[in-house]
């Protein structure tokens, strides 16, 4: 069965909110760079012992482009978004994860999924941003997002003419973030953070496993300048899954929940009033 997606204003309106604040970024493509590949393997697929390991010839690599903008020219940008969409202007670029973290208000039910897939798209057609993370709460959202990336593939190739290469973040299959570092297509890692800050995951991707010939998973994610998506924050941000985020190096974060615990950056606002008023909730 095919699911048939109309395309909402609303939500043309928030990926634009975000986009817009990145207005006079240059499309460069994604960034190349020398990936390390590890250690050489033994015979028996094990990494050489220590003193004994040649290191392996560093490979191309795609991550996203820095941002060219600097700090007032994005607040300006931002309160341009700010004033369209009738929101309070920042007095600042809010502190956080990265160098820039914005807030997007959505009323549960109003397609959040959706909206911030359509927004990947969009930042990759208007800028070349690649590389993606999405972070949920739990298990059960996490596989609501990857089935809605599942459902909604045909809808966004027949719009763009792309696919997104997406997976789950799983610490017994290492070489995903292999093929993430290494590939110059839309490339998306939804990542649970109850489960990354367990006590196996949290050792697997901060140390240098064998399996993964002695390199730190952490580092070859951080390396391709991911931008984060993070879904219902007020559920994700404890202190230790803020210590956890910051290992990213993420470009920038993009925070999508009905009601923010904490805000950032604002920069599209559609609450409960606002989606019954437009008949998309019911009372």
């Amino acid at each position: 069965m095919q699911f048939k997606f109309k395309i909402q204003p609303y939500q043309t309106e928030a990926a634009r909110a975000v986009t817009d604040v990145f207005a006079g970024q240059p499309n460069s493509g994604a960034s190349l760079y020398l990936r390390d590949l590890g250690r050489t393997m033994g015979g028996d697929g094990t990494a050489a012992l220590p003193g004994f390991e040649t290191q392996v010839q560093a490979s191309e690599g795609y991550a996203n482009a820095p941002i060219a903008l600097g700090s007032a020219t994005l607040l300006e940008n931002v309160h341009k978004v700010q004033r369209r969409n009738r929101i309070v202007e920042s007095s600042s670029l809010a502190a956080g994860p990265a160098p820039v973290n914005l807030d997007v208000e959505m009323e549960t039910g109003t397609g959040k999924t959706y909206v911030y897939t359509k927004t990947m798209l969009e930042l990759n057609r208007l800028y070349g941003w690649t590389k993606f993370i999405i972070v949920v709460p739990s298990v059960a959202i996490r596989e609501g997002v990857y089935k809605s990336l599942k459902n909604t593939e045909q809808h966004f190739f027949e719009q763009y003419g792309k696919a997104i290469r997406y997976f789950v973040y799983n610490s017994s299959r290492l070489g995903d973030i292999d093929r993430f570092s290494a590939s110059s297509d839309i490339n998306v890692m939804v990542i649970n953070m109850q489960a990354f800050n367990s006590g196996r995951n949290q050792r697997i991707i901060d140390q240098r496993p064998d399996s993964f010939r002695g390199r730190r998973p952490i580092d070859v994610i951080a390396a391709t300048r991911p931008i984060l998506i993070i879904d219902e924050p007020q559920s994700v941000e404890g202190r230790q899954t803020r210590e956890s985020l910051r290992k990213f190096n993420a470009l920038f974060t993009l925070r999508y929940s009905a009601t923010h615990r904490e805000a950032y950056n604002m920069v599209y606002r559609l609450d409960a009033l606002d989606a019954y008023n437009r008949h998309l909730v019911k009372r």
